[in-house]
């Protein structure tokens, strides 16, 4: 799943200064899923940025609608069409696929994004955290490593074991926790990725296939922009 946060409201405010009419869009996808960006958060930040603008001598009007996928360019274009021509700029709660279908669809409106793109993750619902699993490589060696994706999971993407320095089965690159305003605000020991593979690997009685070299990735398969 695509893992997204909300951009701070200050940086929002900038964004739409110079606009009166918002069509606030949100997404039933991911953004809706993670409620970040579906119909209620859509609706919230509407009334928040009507009543901010207010406050500020500034009349702005703000309608919030939510669309099934925003990812999806007919979609967009038939869920909005009808509306858009009414307003002076859209405001997408989507994650950044989301927002650049709305630029393409629309190029005539000013797209303001209201989150941010963080990585392709796995939600832990009882803990609230979300975990990086996924780089889109587009060449999947998850059933040599034990379904733990060195790609993403080490820090330094090797492909054939840990490096030097692994301690005691820990990464020596910690994990940073970061605030809102990109502060760091924690360090947390994380493990090592190939070790984890080794356990993983071994627990399926399939050593063997740790031993085995894996070349440099194919960076073709993996080359932006693509297309399937």
């Amino acid at each position: 799943m695509i893992v997204l946060k909300e951009k701070p409201f200050d940086e929002i405010l900038k964004m739409i200064q110079g606009h009166h009419k918002l069509l606030v869009v949100g997404c039933n996808g991911c953004a809706g899923i993670y409620q970040v960006g579906g119909e209620k958060q859509a609706e919230v930040m509407g009334m928040l940025l009507e009543m901010a603008t207010r406050l500020r001598g500034v009349d702005i009007r703000a309608k919030a609608m939510t669309t099934l996928r925003q990812c999806d360019r007919q979609i967009v274009a038939t869920t909005l069409r009808p509306l858009v021509d009414d307003y002076d700029g859209i405001l997408s709660m989507a994650c950044g696929v989301g927002i650049q279908t709305l630029a393409e669809v629309f190029e005539n409106k000013t797209i303001i994004p209201g989150t941010d793109t963080k990585f392709i993750g796995m939600q832990d619902s009882e803990s609230g955290k979300f975990y990086e699993f996924c780089s889109a490589c587009g060449e999947c060696i998850l059933f040599e490593t034990g379904g733990i994706c060195p790609i993403t999971r080490c820090a330094k993407g090797l492909l054939n074991g840990p490096c030097g320095g692994c301690v005691e089965g820990k990464c020596e690159v910690p994990i940073e926790v970061r605030d809102e305003n990109g502060q760091i605000i924690q360090t947390i020991d994380q493990d090592c990725a190939w070790y984890m593979i080794y356990d993983r690997l071994k627990s399926e009685g399939r050593v063997n296939v740790f031993r085995k070299y894996r070349p440099p990735k194919n960076r073709a398969v993996s080359g932006s922009p693509r297309q399937l």
